[in-house]
């Protein structure tokens, strides 16, 4: 066990950044339905309000903001503190995604993946940090992917993005552990999500966001440093990391067709 489990949820104050869609949103309500207080951040603020207006109300904040501007984090987490008195647990599920092949590269897109999946978590970080520093106290989920672990077609740049927060995240649980802050990394197989409708490909293990949001949950609750799922399909992922690179390709190539 790395780190301390989180089991009950009632009044713990937490800041979920990606809450509109997907997983971030199954996440928010069921943190909700456990009694957390959530301030939910994403750019879709009508999204943000409809979930606080279609759960509970008085649980929850909306701070609609682009995760890509410091600013508007620094404002964000002041408007939480400011109301809540500080924030226990900091839930960072923002990101982005779009098929990448070596021809079809392109600078901007590059940098949107690089600026939304990556740079954005490194703002969030260096913002909530000095205030769980200060308490001696919190916790810290990154969501990556397994896409992380190796290289994968159409993965070009986004599977690079998740490779950094794995590493970001290790590292970072080694400098806070000691100061009593928790760090756990994300790394879901495929979820059904607006992002992954736009994979051309067969998803293995295809899972829905509240099933995603259950295994987050129960990861959270184990202590276990990393939460992978599901596990029929991450297992798999593990594996290949330690295969040869001639022996990897040749599968890759083989089971993606691609």
């Amino acid at each position: 066990m790395l780190n301390a489990p989180i089991r009950d949820w009632k009044g713990r104050r937490v800041w979920l950044i990606g809450a509109s869609s997907g997983i971030g949103h199954a996440l928010a309500k069921a943190l909700i339905a456990r009694g957390a207080k959530v301030a939910v951040s994403a750019r879709n603020g009508a999204a943000l309000h409809e979930l606080a207006a279609t759960t509970r109300p008085a649980n929850v904040l909306p701070l609609p903001l682009d995760a890509t501007r410091v600013d508007q984090l620094e404002a964000a987490l002041r408007e939480m503190t400011d109301a809540w008195g500080g924030i226990d647990v900091a839930l960072l599920l923002q990101g982005t995604h779009e098929p990448v092949r070596a021809w079809t590269l392109d600078s901007a897109v590059a940098h949107r993946l690089v600026d939304t999946n990556l740079l954005s978590v490194i703002d969030a970080l260096s913002v909530v940090l000095p205030t769980m520093l200060r308490q001696g106290s919190g916790g810290i989920a990154i969501c990556s992917s397994v896409a992380g672990y190796r290289g994968l077609p159409t993965s070009l740049v986004y599977g690079a993005t998740k490779a950094a927060l794995i590493n970001l995240a290790e590292t970072l649980y080694m400098d806070l552990s000691p100061r009593g802050i928790g760090v756990w990394i994300v790394n879901p197989g495929f979820v059904k999500t607006p992002l992954t409708d736009r994979n051309e490909f067969p998803m293995p293990a295809l899972i829905s966001a509240e099933e995603a949001a259950g295994h987050i949950l129960d990861g959270l609750a184990s202590g276990r440093f990393e939460i992978h799922f599901p596990k029929r399909f991450t297992r798999w992922m593990k594996l290949l990391r330690l295969l040869p690179y001639g022996l990897y390709f040749r599968l890759v190539r083989r089971f993606t067709g691609l």
